[in-house]
């Protein structure tokens, strides 16, 4: 099945259950609340390797609630850089990439509800909207880790404002976890050719958020079998790898807690700094605003304190 009629259908599935209604076929923040900066375009021309794509970005809006957005990406050909700056910024910045099983990107609970709780803490923080690997591009799954390279090169170079080179990081959900894990584990390999002098500077993040991450988890069609994964990037955990913080529910139903736990051990046999949270209950996809009321709503507070512990966010920004 070609990509067009397996984008159109996996669209077309979610209308027909009344889950989802068609929204702007580009992501735009969903306030104009104080912290929303910019849209920047994380590649200056065409992103690399798009001969074959011929994807159609479409934005999903699967709530029903008309006060508070859902929206799921499909189609990205174009990925950007979406910028909240705190009041009181504290010159971190953090690289925010949602999840979606790879087919999608969940902008909204797993996006901006992020973005605004680093920004409450002080910390700039830039919501990445990636390519996908299964749209036909020539780098295949390296597709979305050549994204995340070239935006923590951005944020390094100024392009989101003043921010501390050395305390630039990422964090990642689920399949956006697993991009966390791919640019922390693998962030001094070149995956792309330098298209301007933003490419001279480092694309390893100083740290790494997993939350619930795919590490390694097969990649999903949206119409066929499980795709093999392309790299194993636990057994590549050296360390040069920058600490990371972990977090995963034991009764997550889609990603198995067991994953993270290998992470974690491998990153304490390399001895990396790395901090382990395991909540009883949380499930998966949860986010920010899910996690309410749920032992796993904990998880922001102890993520900004590690980071705190280990300077890379500090008190003067809350």
């Amino acid at each position: 099945m070609d990509i067009n009629r397996r984008q159109v259908l996996l669209a077309a599935a979610a209308i027909a259950t009344g889950s989802v209604r068609i929204a702007s076929a580009r992501p735009t923040p969903a306030s104009s609340a104080d912290g929303v900066g910019r849209t920047i375009r994380v590649w200056p021309s065409a992103a690399p390797g798009g001969s074959r794509v011929t994807v159609v970005p479409t934005v999903l809006e699967r709530s029903k609630d008309t006060a508070v957005h859902d929206r799921a990406w499909l189609g990205i050909t174009d990925p950007t850089l979406t910028v909240y700056t705190p009041s009181k910024p504290d010159g971190s910045a953090v690289l925010v990439m949602p999840g979606g099983a790879y087919l999608r990107v969940v902008i909204d609970k797993e996006g901006e509800d992020t973005a605004r709780r680093l920004n409450a803490s002080g910390i700039t923080a830039a919501v990445l909207t990636y390519r996908l690997p299964g749209d036909g591009w020539d780098a295949g799954r390296d597709a979305p880790l050549q994204d995340a390279q070239r935006a923590i090169r951005l944020l390094r170079s100024g392009a989101a404002g003043a921010i501390d080179p050395t305390r630039v990081g990422v964090i990642g959900y689920s399949a956006g976890g697993d991009l966390a894990a791919a640019a922390a584990i693998r962030g001094d390999n070149v995956t792309y050719e330098s298209v301007d002098a933003v490419d001279r500077l480092s694309a390893r993040p100083d740290f790494a958020g997993l939350m619930y991450a795919a590490v390694d988890m097969p990649l999903r069609q949206a119409d066929g079998p499980p795709l093999p994964p392309a790299r194993t990037l636990v057994s590549q955990i050296t360390s040069r790898t920058p600490p990371c913080f972990l977090m995963h529910a034991a009764d997550d139903p889609s990603v198995p807690v067991r994953t993270s736990l290998e992470v974690f051990t491998a990153l304490r046999d390399a001895k990396v700094p790395a901090e382990l949270h395991v909540f009883e209950e949380g499930g998966h996809g949860f986010g920010i605003r899910m996690a309410a009321g749920k032992p796993v709503q904990a998880w922001p507070d102890l993520f900004v304190a590690w980071g705190r512990r280990h300077r890379f966010f500090t008190a003067t920004g809350a």
